[in-house]
């Protein structure tokens, strides 16, 4: 009796694999076991760079905040630090966004920190 093996799954699933691998270079896109590492491995890479993506960001951020603060005659460390003393709870983001999009605000922000 011949043996039976079930090609319409093993089928389905290279199939889903080759077709995520489309737009990849040469054997990449085609050839099974190419294709099945080299997804994988993209896989790795993009769980790594998500974590790097928010790492690479903040560092963005702290740069902006940086050269705002140094036109009103404070580095980004003492700047951090007088807005955590004064209790001021607003996060890099916002405060880089505000540095670069709206400098007034950004101002008014130094002066109330320097004052407290």
């Amino acid at each position: 009796m011949p043996r039976s093996v079930n090609h319409v799954a093993s089928r389905a699933r290279r199939k889903k694999i080759l077709k995520l691998t489309r737009g990849y270079y040469g054997c990449r896109r085609n050839v099974w076991t190419v294709a099945k590492n080299t997804w994988e491995k993209g896989l790795t890479y993009a769980y790594r760079d998500r974590k790097n993506k928010k790492r690479n960001f903040r560092a963005l951020w702290i740069q902006r905040i940086n050269a705002a603060a140094r036109f009103e005659d404070l580095s980004y460390s003492k700047l951090m630090g007088l807005i955590h003393k004064a209790g001021i709870e607003i996060n890099r983001k916002v405060l880089a966004d505000l540095a670069l999009n709206n400098p007034q605000a950004f101002k008014a922000i130094v002066d109330k920190v320097k004052n407290a």
